[in-house]
């Protein structure tokens, strides 16, 4: 297996900072392009059945897209992914506050969260293979959050066809975590996904309320439009006269996975029948934020000149539940000073072809 790296100007942000773009090849596999600015998965080439490559990531060919009107397209979120409440939580008898840049909420880390750092590039090899290491110190007080966070998130290339994605991070204080990554897919490299037929190993999810914070119930997904332990199309119950569907706009949805968390294992595999791509994804996390690209809404022009409208890609977001700090019979959310947060999601593309033999 060959596998290659490399590297190219993308462009400054306002401030006059440089950022870079890195590609990770490999011969007759995948191919991902990545920036430093919001470590973003820019492009990412999956093979059809016929071993035809094609992007199937929304984004820009060019950063001045990212620094403009970007829904999160491809970023790594933190230092809390989702929203929480009101835009404040308690910890250790301190109650902090946060920016409320989603009506009452805060949301994927706020004004200025990781999306829009850039981050610093330490590796560009790993034992066995290439793979790209970013760095940001996320420091105390940023956002409102408390600790001096230091963040390393690797993106590497696997040799089943997979881009994996490991975080780890530490504190010098009590402070709550949460990361993830936010790429919007599109399997047929274009149109809408409807047709995507999905599959979550999840038995219940997190229903919400109008504001789309979590009520604390783990309600069961059998016999609701959110049922997706087997294959279903995006668009089969999209539209039904559901409340939650309703509140999301579509699904805009945090699953309660069967697995164990800390066990990487497949928790969603989405199938494209046009171009027989299919998607797996793979956690360590206890939860999945599945977004179905509720409010793109055609503003939005993106590579190619391609206008995104409604349901021109879905998320499926590796995480903690929303809101988690606010609820403690969630999983929690809370790094001490010494510990280690972990995280891994991984992002793998089975399929009749196989350029290994």
């Amino acid at each position: 297996m060959e596998t290659l790296i490399s590297q190219a100007p993308f462009g400054k942000t306002p401030d006059g900072t440089p950022v870079e773009i890195y590609t990770l090849r490999e011969a007759g596999g995948i191919e991902a392009r990545i920036c430093t600015y919001g470590g973003i998965l820019v492009s990412l080439k999956a093979p059809d059945r016929s071993g035809h490559l094609d992007d199937v990531v929304l984004g820009f060919d060019h950063l001045d897209g990212y620094l403009a009107l970007n829904p999160y397209f491809g970023a790594l979120v933190g230092r809390y992914g989702n929203r929480i409440a009101k835009a404040a939580f308690t910890l250790d008898g301190v109650t902090y506050s946060l920016a409320a840049n989603n009506g009452p909420n805060a949301l994927h880390g706020g004004v200025k969260g990781f999306d829009k750092a850039v981050w610093q590039v330490t590796r560009t090899h790993a034992a066995s293979a290439p793979a790209l290491e970013l760095n940001y110190l996320s420091q105390d007080g940023e956002e409102g959050y408390p600790g001096n966070l230091r963040v390393k998130a690797v993106y590497s290339l696997t040799a089943d066809l997979g881009l994996r994605l490991d975080f780890a991070a530490t504190t010098d204080k009590t402070t709550i975590v949460n990361l993830t990554q936010h790429t919007y897919f599109n399997l047929a490299g274009k149109g809408n996904v409807l047709g995507h037929q999905v599959q979550i190993d999840a038995d219940r999810f997190t229903p919400v309320d109008s504001a789309l914070i979590p009520t604390g119930e783990l309600r069961p997904v059998a016999g609701t439009p959110l049922d997706f332990r087997r294959p279903t199309a995006i668009g089969a119950r999209i539209e039904q006269d559901d409340e939650q569907l309703q509140r999301g706009h579509g699904y805009d949805h945090n699953f309660v996975l069967n697995h164990s968390k800390g066990n990487l294992d497949v928790i969603a595999r989405v199938n494209e029948p046009g171009t027989g791509r299919v998607l797996e994804v793979l956690t360590t996390e206890p939860g999945v934020q599945f977004y179905t690209g509720n409010h793109l809404d055609g503003t939005i022009k993106g590579k190619s000149g391609q206008v995104y409208h409604k349901r021109a890609g879905f998320c499926l977001e590796a995480q903690h539940f929303p809101d988690s700090p606010n609820h403690p019979q969630f999983p929690t959310v809370t790094l001490h000073a010494g510990a280690v947060y972990r995280n891994t999601i991984v992002f793998r593309f089975p399929s009749q072809f196989s350029p290994h033999g």
